[in-house]
């Protein structure tokens, strides 16, 4: 079975069984046909192996980009223009996926990033409130309440065979506080070394660019 197959299992079955605050909806994309198929493109396209990765682990999906797609850090018009995969999901560029996407061609290009790197999320589905993207820590109920759901996925995205000596997470505040906590406990891996998330860097650190994209190229070229 290549890591494609693997991914693309996992990502089927994901589903939060326990009980949410008021008000939380699941975004999860993967239950979506079309979204599922452009899932399955990419994977195939890019995990079609048995290699192992380092893992990179954002927050949980938005709604204009992952939330969208299906694919880390990647909206609509990433996925056609950078990635080669047309789609007919609304043509809106995301923040977060113009800088990774930045980074991916600063280090040789999608195709080389995706043979070293996996991404995915600390918690690999996503939620809204009145219509607008929350954070699993943006609640301490919502994070209590998936507190299990990311200990089991993050260790069946381990079982694909990735590399556990070191963890980038994208966040150095909370999403990496509530990783660290895990990591002490479980022992996931030896190492984790967090990142500016993208969204800060592009919507309150843009005239620093530069310095954001050489601080990603130092830790994961």
């Amino acid at each position: 079975m290549t890591l494609a197959d693997r991914i693309l299992y996992f990502n089927k079955k994901l589903e939060i069984k326990s009980k949410l605050p008021l008000g939380v909806a699941v975004l999860n994309p993967f239950q979506d046909a079309y979204t599922f198929q452009l899932c399955e493109t990419f994977y195939h396209q890019y995990y079609n192996d048995t290699h192992p990765r380092k893992l990179i682990l954002g927050i949980n999906p938005g709604r204009f980009g992952a939330g969208l797609t299906g694919i880390p850090f990647t909206d609509p018009v990433k996925l056609e223009q950078r990635l080669g995969i047309p789609n007919n999901l609304p043509k809106k560029a995301e923040l977060s996926s113009d800088f990774m996407h930045r980074v991916f061609d600063e280090l040789g290009g999608a195709e080389l990033f995706f043979k070293k790197f996996y991404i995915s999320s600390v918690c690999p589905l996503g939620f809204t409130r009145d219509g607008k993207n929350l954070n699993y820590y943006d609640s301490k109920d919502l994070q209590e309440s998936v507190l299990e759901f990311v200990i089991k996925t993050i260790q069946q995205q381990l079982d694909f065979g990735l590399e556990r000596e070191v963890c980038f997470c994208l966040g150095e505040g909370k999403n990496y506080k509530f990783l660290q906590t895990l990591n002490t406990r479980f022992g996931f891996f030896e190492k984790i070394l967090p990142l500016p998330h993208p969204r800060f860097i592009m919507q309150y650190k843009r005239k620093e660019l530069r310095k954001f994209i050489d601080l990603f190229i130092s830790h994961l070229g």
